[in-house]
């Protein structure tokens, strides 16, 4: 009697966002895993998670964020180094950043606004304000356990420009974690020469989706991959004697119906766990957007995490979305009056400038003047900006209500009124096409948290899944990068595939000449 041949080991991803879409690319580059035996499974009928980039020029264009690179997110570029860019050129997708970011050097001429006009961006510390962040520096992370940013400074330090800079260029609040934030002050040091400019930042050609996710997702296609729309993994089965644990089987949600489908042990299993972008909603021209939904992507680590203490303690992350939200927005114009005004004012040819605070509004309003075109389909004519609220519960100075309750054009008018526009502001507004976007949970991977509230990207025990994503444990890298999520996806693939370990996160707060080089820079104020 013959024995039926073993089928080939399945490898199903949990979500379709850039960790899972990284995790299939190294098993089949790294791995040498046949694209047919990979599984995406996305709930959405998109893929790219929150390097999202929507719309037309009727309905408007949407970007819910923006993600900076720099040279040292080593993961990143390992992953684009191998996917075409689908331009003529015929330049790898990394190639083309480097290229794009050569031809447009961005060095800000304009960081801070204040009573309308360009602010002086000298950093403004104490020598209190040095003493404390050295400190928050060289401290232990088992000292931070669980600690806030505000229990790290005094009051005055948050009114210093290096913190609004700062917390408006990542999105921190006074009340985030105090490990992120020495992990970010380590991570980016080599940055601080440059920092009031914005320089060393690296951008992409397009928006995130058109520069990273579809060319990705082409060459995923290309190779077989199964892509799994409408269909979300919502829990799985898990069994191990003592210690050991292994998926036994997968709780799908197709379309509102229930399955479930048996994973063997030679299978491999991906959870991403958590989303920053889960639950967004949009408003319009016309009205602010509605009240988010509670269903949300959070729904499959929650359901594992009440099975077993490795998979960490999600709701830590999202107790109230008070704190870890904010409300960007898109705006479409059609005529370039707002574009030229910003370039005269501001001194920076249009995507040259990167971030604008207004330092002295109420919602803490930045935004963003972006290379034209920042679609690779976007229509002749049209012209799109970017920006977002980092206090936008707050009331707003010219709109008397806070930002979540503001339409598209009441946003627009407080924008206007912060840059003095004037009456010049109809003739630059009157056909703009405005898309709010609130994120309850854009922040909540930087609330405080303890040893052991993230789970490893391979948890003790596991024998036949990973964790990955912005809410897993990776020692030195900073959260809400794409770099954190390639490299838990990379660790991954390496653990449990046998691809490429992940090269070391680039300390460059341990070269001595980094070192003092900022010292130098916070020195000089």
């Amino acid at each position: 009697m013959t024995r039926e041949p073993e089928r080939p080991a399945h490898y199903y991803l949990a979500g379709g966002g850039i960790a899972s879409l990284a995790a299939a690319v190294f098993l089949i580059r790294d791995a040498n895993v046949a694209g047919e035996q990979v599984t995406i499974f996305e709930k959405e009928d998109r893929f790219g998670g929150s390097l999202d980039g929507s719309g037309d020029a009727d309905i408007g264009y949407l970007v819910r964020g923006g993600r900076m690179f720099e040279p040292n997110f080593i993961c990143t570029f390992d992953l684009l180094q191998s996917i075409p860019s689908r331009l003529p050129d015929g330049l790898s997708a990394k190639e083309d950043i480097f290229a794009f970011n050569r031809d447009v050097p961005g060095s800000s001429r304009c960081r801070l606004i204040r009573n309308g006009a360009k602010a002086d961006t000298r950093l403004g510390l104490r020598l209190r304000d040095m003493r404390d962040l050295a400190r928050l520096i060289l401290a232990k992370e088992k000292t931070l356990d669980g600690k806030a940013i505000e229990d790290c400074f005094d009051a005055a330090f948050f009114q210093s420009n290096f913190w609004i800079m700062w917390s408006t260029m990542f999105a921190f609040q006074t009340w985030h974690s105090a490990i992120e934030l020495a992990r970010y002050l380590k991570r980016f040091i080599h940055l601080f020469p440059g920092f009031t400019r914005m320089e060393g930042v690296l951008r992409t050609r397009f928006n995130q989706y058109d520069s990273l996710i579809a060319p990705i997702v082409d060459w995923l296609t290309e190779r077989g991959v199964t892509f799994a729309t409408g269909t979300e993994i919502v829990d799985a089965s898990l069994d191990g004697p003592g210690e050991a644990l292994s998926v036994a089987e997968l709780i799908l949600d197709r379309a509102g119906r229930r399955e479930t489908m048996p994973v063997s042990e030679h299978d491999r299993v991906f959870f991403t766990l958590g989303s920053m972008t889960a639950n967004s909603v949009q408003g319009s021209n016309t009205a602010p957007p509605p009240a988010p939904e509670t269903e949300s992507a959070w729904t499959l680590w929650q359901n594992l995490a009440a099975k077993t203490p490795v998979f960490g303690r999600p709701d830590l992350f999202c107790p109230d979305v008070t704190r870890t939200r904010w409300e960007s927005f898109t705006v479409t114009l059609k005529n370039p009056a707002f574009v030229d005004h910003m370039e005269r004012f501001s001194g920076n040819r249009t995507g040259t400038g990167g971030l604008v605070t207004i330092a002295d509004s109420g919602w803490m309003l930045c935004f963003v003047m972006l290379h034209q075109p920042h679609f690779r389909r976007q229509a002749d004519g049209t012209y799109v900006f970017w920006g977002y609220g980092l206090l936008g519960d707050r009331e707003g100075d010219f709109v008397k209500k806070p930002m979540a309750e503001c339409s598209g054009d009441e946003i627009l008018a407080e924008l206007a009124g912060q840059l003095r526009l004037g009456d010049e502001a109809d003739a630059m507004f009157c056909d703009a096409i405005v898309r709010p976007c609130m994120m309850p949970l854009i922040t909540s991977q930087f609330m405080p948290r303890r040893a052991g509230d993230r789970p490893d990207v391979v948890p003790a025990g596991a024998s036949n899944f990973a964790c990955l994503g912005q809410y897993c444990e990776q020692p030195h890298d900073v959260v809400f990068t794409v770099e954190y999520s390639v490299r838990s996806a990379m660790t991954a693939v390496h653990r449990l595939a046998g691809g490429n370990p992940p090269p070391p996160v680039k300390r460059t707060d341990r070269n001595p000449i980094v070192i003092a080089s900022a010292l130098r820079t916070i020195l000089a104020g």
